[in-house]
């Protein structure tokens, strides 16, 4: 089991900017992708960002491209924790972001590729 605990969630001005975390914890030994999707009330829960395995000590991101440009993603591996900076933000951002694990696969780019998901954290984008 994979714990996901998610922080930095917050009331922000359009245009503003906001750090989320997502610290792992338990079966960490292999993560090999750590990525965000985020649910909008009444929204399907969509992919935003993701940092997979890119073979030996790389790692590649992957975007949505409604943040592209916008957003960047980061990963600690030595404290399991994945980062989502995002700038310039629109009320369109506003949502519930989730951090989400595929342990094996590479793929994080659907909610089906998910192993593990944390518990969220909302995001209020103010116009």
């Amino acid at each position: 089991q994979v714990q996901l605990i998610e922080s930095g969630g917050a009331l922000v001005q359009a245009g503003g900017s906001l750090r989320l975390s997502c610290a792992a914890s338990g079966r960490t030994s292999t993560l090999a992708a750590m990525g965000w999707f985020r649910q909008a009330p009444g929204q399907d829960r969509d992919f935003v960002a993701a940092t997979r395995w890119g073979g030996g000590l790389t790692y590649a991101a992957d975007y949505a491209d409604s943040v592209k440009g916008r957003f960047t993603i980061s990963r600690d591996n030595a404290k399991n924790t994945v980062y989502l900076q995002m700038n310039s933000l629109k009320p369109e951002d506003t949502a519930t972001y989730y951090c989400a694990v595929a342990q094996t696969s590479g793929a994080l780019k659907v909610p089906r590729d998910v192993d593990y998901w944390g518990k969220g954290t909302l995001v209020i984008v103010s116009s």
